[in-house]
């Protein structure tokens, strides 16, 4: 099974839609807990989303638990470091920046020293990290890439 979480309207063929709001094929509210079994889902698409989320290590540990071993997140959010993207909408509750995933990332100083301190049970490869940007009405938004692998 392949999920697209806080998708809203867009519907991605071979993806069910999840959101907290209709039209989505399944009504769950991410910032509880999700409803999948362990270890089995096969990818997330997380467009817009997370920021909408205030426990990020809760987002991330869920995503972690229902992914399958190797399994893949491709998650878009706007880089808050930059500003517009992240504080013009007033319903965003979690920055986020490209440093921000290091606490998750296997191997690395933040998740190594802290994770455990933290809650943190995600254990994730980075497969990739990028940053663009688009220009909006009155100013551009920078958007993070991450492309996770489940670790476990």
């Amino acid at each position: 099974m392949k999920l697209n979480l806080g998708c809203s309207d867009r519907h991605i063929p071979g993806f069910v839609s999840v959101d907290i709001v209709e039209p989505a094929d399944q009504l769950v509210d991410l910032a509880g807990l999700w409803p999948w079994a362990d270890s089995t889902i096969e990818a997330v698409r997380a467009h817009d989303v997370i920021e909408h989320i205030a426990d990020r290590i809760h987002f991330m540990n869920e995503l972690h638990r229902v992914l399958q071993p190797g399994g893949k997140a491709t998650i878009e959010t706007p880089n808050a470091a930059h500003g517009a993207g992240y504080f013009q909408d007033p319903t965003h509750k979690s920055p986020w920046c490209l440093n921000s995933f290091q606490y998750f990332e296997v191997g690395s100083f933040a998740h190594n020293r802290l994770a455990k301190a933290y809650g943190i049970r995600a254990a994730f490869r980075v497969v990739s990290l990028c940053e663009r940007s688009y220009q909006d009405v009155h100013e551009p938004v920078w958007k993070i890439e991450a492309i996770l692998e489940a670790v476990k």
